[in-house]
């Protein structure tokens, strides 16, 4: 991800209910090489920007932060290819497991991931407020 994605990729987010909505600051933040936490940015492109994921890495672990999919790119692998580049990427520094945190209400989320391979490790009760629900966690362990 470079900072020419930014305005795309905020566009995305914003157009989805379940992505994160940050701020500028944030994604800059992200794609800073020298930020704390180290993060791992990619964009997925389709003829024009589709997608993006930020996993931020703190060794031997990385937390994907956000995997999000325009609406014209879901249900197309888009997602799966995207996620298979970071573990690719998250694998060569070393990465071993990565985890993740997902609405307990967030259905199809909680499916992709699954079909990734995720498995369930932990929930935080009452973790997300409007509406108040429960965080799922889960892990997935990155083949060496």
């Amino acid at each position: 991800m470079t900072v020419a994605d930014l305005d795309r990729v905020m566009e995305i987010a914003a157009g989805l209910k379940e992505a994160p909505h940050w701020t500028r600051a944030a994604y800059l933040a992200a794609i800073d090489p020298a930020g704390a936490p180290r993060r791992i940015a990619l964009v997925a492109e389709s003829g024009s920007l589709a997608g993006f994921a930020v996993a931020s890495v703190v060794m031997p672990q990385a937390e994907l932060e956000t995997i999000a999919v325009t609406g014209g790119g879901q249900r197309r692998g888009v997602a799966r290819r995207l996620f298979a580049a970071l573990a690719g990427e998250l694998g060569a520094a070393g990465v071993k497991d990565v985890l993740l945190e997902v609405r307990a209400s967030n259905a199809p989320a909680l499916g992709f991931y699954r079909g990734l391979g995720f498995q369930e490790s932990g929930r935080r009760p009452r973790y997300y407020a409007d509406p108040v629900e429960d965080a799922v966690l889960l892990e997935l362990r990155l083949r060496p």
